[in-house]
C-alpha cells in the first residue's frame, strides 16, 4: 500500500476501477496514517472517520455498478473555509465554533458529484489571515520536513497534510499566496488559478476580491485533475467567469521548445536566501534546455504591493467579518444589551490578527481617510495589473521564486508583523491582479528545507503553467515525502 504514495489520482482510480483495492482498504489506510503521523504535524482540526467510511463505501458501490467519477473513492483533505452541509466549519475561529453549515460550497459540490471521500477538516491561519497557521485558534501546524518549523499559510494544514501523505490531495485557499506559499514551504504543488476561474460560493470570505479556491497535491497530475473537477462557471457567484474550463489533463506531456518566459529582475534582488537564488537560477536554465527561451521583464510597481494588499484585503475583511456578531451563528457571549454582547461576542470570538486587521480595515475606511488609503490602494492595484499586462506582451509564462526563504522556525516572526507580511511579497502582486499563480517543488536548501518555483500565467492560462510545470516536475525530479513519513 506504501506505494500509493507515489501514484497519481489517475493510478489510484485504475486501481480501483480494476477492483485491485477498494476505496474502504484506501481511506482505512489514510485514516491510520493520520492516527499515526498527525499528533505530530496537527494538520487535522477534525477528522471525520466514520463520514470518510460511509462515503468510501457508497463509491465501492458505485464501482461495483459501474461508474467512473473522476474522483471516485479518493480521499481528500479539505481546508476548514468551505460550508460542508452537515459537517462543523469554524475557519480555525472560536467565533465559528459549532457553526454547521445547512448547504454545500459549490466545490465542495463539485467534489461529491465526482465521489471523493472526506478524510476532515484542515487546520489554517483564522479566517485565512496569516503565512505560518499560528494564527489558528485551535493549533499550531508543524513542517513535516522539520517540526520546529512552519508549514507556511494560511493554507498550512493543506499543505502539511498533502507533504506526509495524510491524504491524497486536498484543497486550499489563497488571497496573497496562502496555498503557493506553504505548498512551497512543505514541498508540493499548489495553484492559485485566475481569479472568477474556481466558484467562490459557500466560501467563506476574508478579502472578496482577491480569494480564490486551488488544489494542493504532490504531482503537477494530481494538480490537473483536480482542477478539472472544481473550475469552471457558477451561477450562484457573480464573479465566476461565465466560460467552460478547459481539459487540463490534456496539457501534461507537450513540450515548451518556443516557450518564453519572463524575468522580473524586481524579484532577483537582495534579500533572497543563497539556497532559493541558487535553486532559481538552476530551474531557469532547466527551462532553457527543455527549448525555452528567457527574456528579463520588469514589474516596476511590485515594490508597493505589500502595502497595497494590506489597505484592501483589511478593508474587505473588516466588510465582511461584520457578519460574526453572535446573533445568527457561531459563539454568542451573553451582555447586558445588544451592542455589550456584539463586544464581547467578538472580543472572545476573534484571535489577535484578525482584530488586527479588522481595526486597519476600519480606519482605512474610515470617513477623511477612505481617499487617503483605500482609493490610493485601488490605484496602485491598476497599476501592478497593467505591469504584467505588458510583460506578458514579451513572455508567456513568468517564473519567480515563491517565498524569499525556506521555512522558518515556529515563533520567529510572531511578534513581527510586518517581517510576517513580507513573507509573501513574491506572491501577492498575483493576486492583486487576478491573475493564476502557482508553486512547483525546485529543490532542498541545505538544512534540507523544500523551496519553490512559482510560475505566474496570462487570464485564464492555467494550462500553460500545468504544461510547463509538469515538463519541470519531469526533468527535476524532487524529493516529495519526507523520509520518515514514508
Amino acid at each position: 500500500m506504501e506505494d500509493i504514495l507515489e501514484m497519481t489520482i489517475v493510478q489510484i482510480r485504475e486501481l480501483l476501477q480494476k477492483r485491485e483495492i477498494s476505496s474502504v482498504e484506501l481511506t482505512s489506510y489514510f485514516l491510520e496514517r493520520i492516527k499515526r503521523f498527525d499528533r505530530g504535524i496537527s494538520a487535522y482540526i477534525k477528522v471525520t472517520g466514520e463520514y470518510a467510511l460511509a462515503m468510501a463505501r457508497e463509491a465501492d458501490s458505485k464501482i461495483a455498478s459501474g461508474e467512473k467519477g473522476r474522483l471516485l473513492g479518493i480521499p481528500l483533505g479539505i481546508k476548514d473555509i468551505y460550508c460542508t452541509k452537515g459537517i462543523e466549519t469554524t475557519c480555525a475561529s472560536q467565533i465559528l465554533k459549532g457553526f454547521i453549515p445547512p448547504y454545500d460550497a459549490t466545490v465542495i459540490r463539485r467534489l461529491k458529484d465526482e465521489g471523493y471521500v472526506h478524510l476532515g477538516r484542515l487546520n489554517m491561519d483564522e479566517f485565512a489571515m496569516g503565512s505560518s497557521t499560528e494564527n489558528s485558534s485551535f493549533q499550531t501546524t508543524k513542517n513535516p520536513w522539520d517540526l520546529s518549523r512552519i508549514p507556511g499559510g494560511s493554507s498550512g494544514g493543506s499543505a502539511a497534510a498533502t507533504a506526509a501523505g495524510l491524504c491524497v490531495a486536498s484543497i486550499g485557499t489563497d488571497t496573497g499566496g496562502s496555498i503557493r506559499q506553504p505548498a512551497s514551504l512543505c514541498g508540493v504543488v499548489g495553484m492559485k488559478p485566475t481569479y472568477g476561474r474556481v466558484s467562490r460560493y459557500g466560501l467563506i470570505a476574508f478579502a472578496s476580491s482577491l480569494d480564490q479556491i486551488g488544489p494542493i497535491t504532490r504531482n503537477v497530475s494530481d494538480c490537473a485533475t483536480m482542477m478539472n473537477v472544481i473550475a469552471g462557471h457558477d451561477p450562484m457567484d457573480s464573479t465566476s467567469i461565465p466560460q467552460p474550463a478547459p481539459d487540463y489533463a490534456a496539457s501534461l506531456g507537450r513540450d515548451i521548445k518556443g516557450l518564453r518566459i519572463g524575468i522580473p529582475k524586481e524579484y532577483f534582488k537582495d534579500g533572497m536566501e543563497t539556497d532559493v537564488k541558487k535553486e532559481m537560477d538552476a530551474s531557469i536554465a532547466l527551462f532553457e534546455r527543455q527549448g525555452a527561451s528567457t527574456v528579463e521583464i520588469s514589474l516596476p510597481h511590485s515594490e508597493h504591493a505589500v502595502a497595497t494588499y494590506y489597505i484592501i484585503c483589511t478593508a474587505e475583511a473588516s466588510s465582511n467579518l461584520a457578519r460574526y456578531d453572535g446573533v445568527k451563528y457561531g459563539l454568542r457571549e451573553p451582555g447586558k444589551d445588544i451592542i455589550d454582547m456584539y463586544k464581547k461576542t467578538r472580543f472572545k470570538g476573534f484571535g489577535k490578527e484578525v482584530k488586527r486587521r479588522i481595526i486597519l480595515g476600519t480606519y482605512v475606511l474610515s470617513s477623511g481617510y477612505y481617499d487617503a488609503y483605500y482609493r490610493k490602494a485601488s490605484k496602485v492595484r491598476t497599476l501592478i495589473r497593467k505591469d504584467f499586462d505588458e510583460a506578458f506582451k514579451s513572455c508567456d509564462i513568468i517564473v519567480t521564486p515563491v517565498s524569499p526563504t525556506t521555512a522558518f522556525t515556529i515563533g520567529e516572526r510572531m511578534e513581527d508583523p510586518l517581517a510576517m507580511y513580507l513573507s509573501d511579497i513574491f506572491t501577492i502582486p498575483v493576486n492583486l491582479a487576478g491573475l493564476p499563480g502557482m508553486s512547483v517543488p525546485c529543490g532542498l536548501d541545505r538544512k534540507g528545507l523544500p523551496i519553490g518555483l512559482q510560475l505566474i500565467g496570462k487570464p485564464l492560462d492555467e494550462a500553460r503553467m500545468i504544461q510547463a510545470a509538469y515538463v519541470f516536475e519531469k526533468e527535476r525530479k524532487v524529493e516529495k515525502i519526507p523520509e520518515r513519513y514514508k
